[in-house]
């Protein structure tokens, strides 16, 4: 007997997750410096001074455990977005939850609907607990809720919705997301992934939590990486009923979330000035982005996210490894089905204007 033989057959397939590739490597690999990392949609200006400062203080204490209840980090979610606190889930970023969804909920029995061009996560988690995937095709490089609600099976439990949209930036609207939950049957676990909600147009619109209690069917999960800028610390976090987040907490590994993290997104919550300046930043270079790439002719999809997904015209693998050469890290999208895409992180006004630069010598 080998070993693929005793291996979980959902995962014999797996390819693992790849992320965008690490600065350092980069100037490793070409022996150059001040390479500039536009492709993990991470806050460039990183967390809140708040934030770390809190963090240092506490470092001595790392020998300690962390709170395995997140209990503090659970009262501050619960004032600032009015939600009951038996009602949150925490992970080791969204990722996490997604992963505690999909073993809750899921079994080689049964089916989940992903859309084409969303978070390559979703079909990773399917496969490795052996549930079938539903691939739906995408509209407009977003969700069809319609054709969604179409392919939906005797055995499917799970739809996974990304709103905004990764890697594409899409967006579905509040009525568009009611309408969906109004026709789903309630027998049917619908994950909302706001991770890039902070950075949308509807930010301030009731598309959030309040959706919870008129759908017990409900998990909406966020990110404390994109705009809170803690991807380093690696935390998200969900909401749902309470009897989902006590089914969620089960699998939810002990201690899952440090002590580090934990502070930070307690302080981060806090620092609305951080909060929006890293909003504000992010929609004038969106601006500046979207026009430069009209103007070198380089079609786009627009975006409620921090990113913008744009057609290369070509080969998109080609111009990200040119691009890599001369010191520019992008997304390349090959693995999302849209090979002649490329996704660029809005980043600081200089690293935009690098990108634009070189863009344009590559044209």
């Amino acid at each position: 007997m080998e070993l693929k033989d005793l291996v979980n057959k959902g995962i014999l397939d797996l390819s693992p997750y790849k992320p965008g590739k690490p600065i350092q490597d980069l100037e490793r690999e070409l022996g150059i410096k001040n390479a500039i990392k536009l492709a993990s949609n991470e806050n460039p200006l990183g967390p809140s001074p708040l934030a770390i400062d809190a963090v240092t203080k506490i470092l001595n204490g790392t020998h300690r455990y962390p709170d395995g209840n997140a209990l503090r980090l659970k009262e501050c979610l619960s004032d600032k977005f009015k939600v009951d606190i038996n009602c949150l889930t925490i992970g080791n970023g969204s990722n996490d939850i997604i992963e505690f969804i999909a073993r809750s909920f899921l079994s080689d029995k049964d089916s989940a609907i992903y859309s084409e061009h969303a978070f390559a996560v979703y079909p990773l988690v399917v496969q490795a607990v052996g549930a079938e995937g539903i691939e739906v095709p995408s509209k407009e490089y977003g969700h069809d809720l319609n054709e969604i609600k179409k392919a939906v099976k005797e055995n499917t439990k799970l739809v996974f919705i990304a709103n905004p949209n990764n890697p594409t930036g899409t967006f579905l609207s509040p009525k568009e997301i009611e309408s969906f939950m109004d026709e789903l049957d309630r027998n049917i676990i619908v994950l909302l992934d706001q991770a890039y909600f902070d950075y949308s147009s509807y930010n301030n619109e009731d598309i959030g939590f309040e959706l919870v209690d008129k759908y017990p069917n409900l998990i909406i999960s966020r990110s404390f990486s994109k705009a809170y800028g803690l991807a380093g610390f690696r935390l998200g976090y969900s909401v749902s009923s309470q009897e989902i987040a006590d089914f969620l907490n089960r699998v939810r590994q002990p201690f899952n979330a440090n002590s580090l993290a934990l502070v930070a997104a307690e302080i981060a919550l806090s620092d609305d000035s951080h909060l929006k300046k890293s909003l504000e930043i992010n929609l004038d270079q969106k601006i500046i982005l979207m026009r430069g790439l009209k103007d070198l002719g380089y079609d786009y999809i627009p975006s409620e996210g921090n990113f913008i997904s744009f057609n290369c015209n070509g080969d998109g693998q080609n111009l990200f490894e040119d691009l890599l050469n001369e010191g520019v890290i992008v997304r390349a999208l090959g693995v999302y089905k849209m090979p002649n895409y490329l996704r660029i992180t809005i980043g600081l006004p200089e690293e935009n204007a690098i990108f634009l630069e070189k863009l344009s010598l590559l044209s």
